[in-house]
């Protein structure tokens, strides 16, 4: 359920629409069904497989009929499934359920799972259902001047009546912090984000550059051995500019 610039604000905004603010990450879609746990990406490409504490996501703890399928938006520094929305739990679709209902049965469900929202060998990656604030003016305030436990990249706003739908739809809207004063009149928030999760995403960053630049010196070293291999003794990284003298 993809969302759309919310550029003309709906009339009953206050009344029948849920803001969620939205952490800094990858959008996936996490099915957990027949003892393993899958995320996909919204082209559809699977891009891991782990076990989990959801229904139906790990060996030895499910029964066939059991299977959970997740809207979420996955952060690698602190390895966590940020949730949505819920399309199924448990071997029970909620679809065609209302969009307040569906948060609603998220929140307790996972609230009811054991082990979801703990590291562990058995569930490698937490999950956490996203908090839902009514579309009041005050309201909306109120939750951007909470401390947050991820980096906020922007606002989804819900039409609470709405099923859930494949696809774009705009009874989903997406606005970023800084657009608010422009598009709702709601002056720009000063968001705060908690000391401990920078740190995590600083290291992170700093573990993804260290990554990247080991992984170029790798390809680099490759490059010149297949090049010596194939009769050059030539490696670019390491022609002299000093000038060949004959003795």
């Amino acid at each position: 359920m993809l969302s759309e610039w919310l550029v003309d604000i709906p009339g009953d905004l206050e009344e029948e629409w849920l803001m969620v603010a939205c952490p800094v990450g990858r959008r996936n879609l996490v099915v957990a069904a027949k003892g393993t746990t899958k995320a996909y990406t919204k082209g559809g490409y699977c891009v891991n497989c782990f076990p989990s504490a959801l229904p139906g996501g790990r060996k030895g703890a499910y029964s066939s009929k059991e299977y959970t399928i997740l809207d979420t938006i996955f952060c690698e520094a602190s390895r966590t499934f940020y949730v949505l929305d819920v399309m199924c739990w448990k071997g029970h679709p909620v679809y065609d359920s209302e969009t307040d209902f569906r948060f609603y049965w998220l929140q307790t469900k996972l609230q009811e799972e054991p082990g979801v929202g703990e590291h562990s060998n058995t569930n490698p990656f937490v999950f956490v259902a996203l908090k839902n604030t009514p579309c009041q003016r005050l309201s909306i305030q109120q939750r951007l001047a909470e401390t947050f436990h991820y980096e906020v990249d922007g606002l989804l706003f819900y039409h609470k009546r709405t099923h859930y739908t494949f696809g774009c739809s705009p009874l989903v809207g997406w606005l970023k912090p800084h657009m608010l004063p422009d598009i709702l009149g709601i002056p720009a928030p000063t968001i705060t984000v908690e000391t401990s999760v920078m740190d995590t995403i600083h290291e992170s960053d700093e573990d993804s550059i260290e990554t990247m630049e080991t992984g170029n010196t790798a390809r680099r070293k490759k490059g010149r051995r297949r090049r010596k291999k194939g009769g050059s003794e030539k490696m670019e990284a390491e022609v002299s500019t000093e000038p060949v003298v004959d003795e």
